[in-house]
């Protein structure tokens, strides 16, 4: 399978993205065949202003620095415009109802982006809006940062089937939406995190179901070196997310042995590529040796983010084919 000159299976009809479970293969492909060909457009300064006329709301109650530049500057190219609102500057900062919100902007904005703590605010964001909503960032998902992350998998690697990625760490949105992801399109992924900080149950359940589904393998495991063995790909997250400052203390001690270095990092495959959503704590999760190396792809990954949320907006505003 190639995702260049992609043939979609369906018709891609989805109203919002929350969670990569709501998706099938075809679909995620479809994300990533065209983010793949945006990328190509931008690279060649060809304009491709699909979205020319339409406005992005972007709620952040939970700041975060790649995900408003990606989504304001993909936008921009998009031949659109994004609007930032922070939860100090909308009336959802002083006790105005989700659903009020989301009635009202859907009926100025053309589809709405939102990063924030509780991903129940999210679902009830969606539930009443009437135009895409798009969740760029929760305390429970990041899918919009994991389609970039198979974007770039791809790039480097030119296959899912068959390769196997570890991911190192705290159990949190990043590992939720990494086990949905891979799983969904066909790649194993193992995860390795101390006991008190597995991921949630319902997703190590969806993950094991998408996994016999499409062929692919599911480990967790409290062993680094076991999750890490023979990986094509290894990932890691910081270990105190935000909002979690005050137990940094706390993790640190609990993940002693979990930092991706020189000498864990060699159980990997030979070719293995290294993996961080960024922002990184060199010397914490992952050694400055290991996240310097030439075997790290992780500003790609930045990159990518742009490309792939660029896609996603596409999709979701026009449907496919554009």
């Amino acid at each position: 399978m190639t995702l260049e000159n992609y043939t979609p299976q369906a018709k891609f009809a989805h109203k919002d993205m929350l969670c990569l479970q709501d998706y099938t293969k075809d679909e995620i492909f479809q994300i990533l065949a065209l983010a793949l060909e945006l990328k190509k457009k931008k690279k060649a300064g060809v304009s491709h202003e699909y979205l020319k006329g339409k406005t992005l709301a972007m709620i952040f109650t939970k700041s975060s620095t790649r995900t408003r530049v990606s989504f304001e500057t993909g936008m921009q190219q998009l031949g659109g415009h994004a609007m930032f609102l922070s939860g100090s500057d909308i009336q959802l900062g002083r006790g105005e109802p989700i659903s009020d919100t989301a009635q009202v902007l859907s009926r100025m904005v053309d589809c709405i982006m939102i990063s924030t703590y509780a991903h129940s605010d999210i679902e009830q964001l969606a539930k009443y809006s009437t135009v895409p909503v798009i969740n760029a960032l929760s305390d429970y998902l990041h899918p919009c940062q994991v389609l970039a992350d198979l974007q770039t998998i791809y790039e480097h690697k030119g296959r899912f089937e068959g390769l196997k990625l570890a991911y190192i760490g705290d159990g949190n949105n990043m590992a939720h939406s990494l086990m949905l992801g891979c799983t969904k399109v066909g790649m194993s992924i193992s995860v390795g995190c101390p006991e008190g900080y597995m991921p949630d149950a319902g997703i190590t359940a969806l993950a094991a179901q998408n996994a016999a589904e499409n062929g692919c393998r599911l480990c967790i495991t409290q062993d680094p070196a076991e999750a890490i063995k023979d990986a094509d790909i290894v990932y890691c997250d910081v270990w105190a997310s935000m909002g979690q400052e005050a137990e940094q203390e706390k993790r640190c001690k609990a993940f002693a042995g979990y930092c991706v270095d020189e000498k864990l990092f060699s159980l990997a495959a030979k070719d293995a590529k290294f993996m961080h959503c960024l922002p990184a704590h060199r010397g914490e999760e992952v050694s400055a040796g290991v996240i310097d190396s030439p075997a790290s792809i992780i500003f790609d990954q930045a990159e990518n983010r742009l490309h792939a949320q660029k896609a996603l907006m596409v999709l979701l505003v026009n449907g496919w084919p554009l």
